[in-house]
């Protein structure tokens, strides 16, 4: 999706409703703004809240703190 936005006298813009509902931006959230070889480049820096159980996939957290406290054993 390709849409064209305004920038104001002050530098700022507004990101397309459609695109913040389809990325989860919400008001406060973050978003990273770096240089690539094409041009500008807009990463959305996720809320710490929204990142809890992303790793469940990998274990449950019993058997996570089961692991970590072995590795601290052999360490």
């Amino acid at each position: 999706m390709q849409r064209i936005v305004k920038v104001t006298r002050r530098g700022q813009t507004t990101i397309p409703y459609e695109l913040r509902v389809k990325h989860g931006i919400e008001e406060g959230d973050e978003i990273l703004i770096e240089e690539g070889e094409g041009g500008l480049v807009i990463k959305i820096i996720p809320r710490l809240e929204k990142l809890a159980g992303v790793d469940t996939k990998y274990g449950m957290v019993e058997e996570v703190k089961r692991e970590v406290e072995k590795l601290r054993e052999d360490y």
